[in-house]
């Protein structure tokens, strides 16, 4: 009797140890995702927090889901048009029986946002109501304070935005791009801050494009997926030696706090292992710096807009901000010319 009772006791601790197993971690958790990734079109539930932001016409920027009513997403995308969450979303005009909709009750951008150079590109939107959490709509961890993500991390970014044919997918597609150091991405973007970090291919094909803003870049540890970066901006998409630019989450994590409070998905250490190799990396040549007095190179930021883009003669889009302070140089010096004329007549 003794030795019967003493296996009961023991199954039962067992059970509950692989229940309590089962249920760490509680984020991060992607059951549909076996696969690598690449340019392709992803399964339903590749990506349970990835989060659809779309108006009432159509989609304009994504983001990520970290808790039952919270969602991450670049503070660009929020202008002051009406959004709706719609998590567990795989195509943007088929069926989708495991999507549910929200509505945005309360939109958080980070106070020292600049819009302009797109410095802290972070906002929080508070859902209209919690989510379910199934293998289909699931949060994402978030890389805490003390993370490092060394030059050549695999990561992972997933969107609905351009595919580079002028056109926006419906099925939700994946890349696998690498983590480009800070000092080796400055020699593409002038202006790269400690709250950024950049991903892709030195030889490009590779990236996030117009469209994706507020995406989630993602690397896995174990069997667990942690957020390191949101879409924030880049120069044209999958250019070579020309990695995009996003939001460091890492930077946020009291922010996040603050805001989320304890609804937070959960925040994870992220170590890269050994030496990074961006610390005595130098760029050939000087990184570009925005001018007023001639076009800049035709960059192209990560938004959808209804808006149809300006050209220069080479047809290559340009930043609104840089289009609009040329013009307004030129108008300087055109005002300048014509009043040493006059001085002289």
């Amino acid at each position: 009797m003794a030795l019967y009772q003493f296996m009961c006791g023991l199954t039962v601790m067992i059970i509950l140890s692989s229940k309590g197993c089962h249920s760490i971690p509680k984020c991060g958790r992607a059951v549909n995702n076996n696969r690598i990734v690449g340019g392709q079109d992803t399964r339903p539930g590749s990506w349970p927090w990835q989060v659809s932001l779309n108006t009432d016409k159509f989609a304009v920027c994504a983001g990520s889901l970290i808790s039952d009513e919270w969602v991450m997403t670049a503070a660009h995308c929020i202008t002051g048009e009406k959004l709706w969450a719609i998590v567990g979303r795989n195509n943007q005009s088929g069926p989708n029986p495991n999507e549910e909709s929200r509505g945005i009750v309360q939109s958080v951008i980070h106070p020292s946002h600049d819009f302009i150079t797109e410095d802290n590109d972070i906002a929080l939107l508070r859902l209209s109501a919690p989510v379910n959490f199934t293998d289909y709509v699931y949060p994402v961890c978030l890389a805490s304070a003390n993370s490092t993500f060394h030059n050549g991390t695999s990561s992972w970014v997933a969107g609905w935005g351009e595919k580079g044919d002028g056109d926006y997918s419906d099925i939700l597609q994946d890349v696998n791009v690498p983590i480009v150091g800070n000092r080796e991405c400055t020699c593409a973007h002038y202006g790269i801050t400690e709250n950024m970090i950049c991903a892709g291919l030195r030889a490009g094909g590779k990236d996030a494009c117009t469209g994706d803003s507020g995406a989630p870049l993602v690397t896995r540890m174990g069997q667990v997926w942690i957020q390191s970066g949101i879409v924030s901006f880049g120069r044209g998409c999958a250019e070579p030696m020309t990695p995009g630019v996003y939001t460091r989450v890492s930077q946020y994590q009291d922010w996040i706090s603050s805001i989320a409070g304890r609804n937070t998905s959960g925040f994870v250490t992220f170590t890269s292992p050994g030496a990074d190799s961006d610390v005595n990396f130098t760029c050939p040549t000087k990184p570009p710096r925005p001018s007023t007095t001639s076009p800049r190179p035709p960059p192209t930021i990560y938004t959808k807009t209804p808006v149809v883009p300006i050209t220069d003669k080479e047809g290559g889009s340009v930043f609104d901000s840089g289009e609009n302070v040329m013009h307004f140089s030129q108008f300087i010096s055109l005002c300048l010319l014509g009043l040493s004329l006059h001085m002289l007549a």
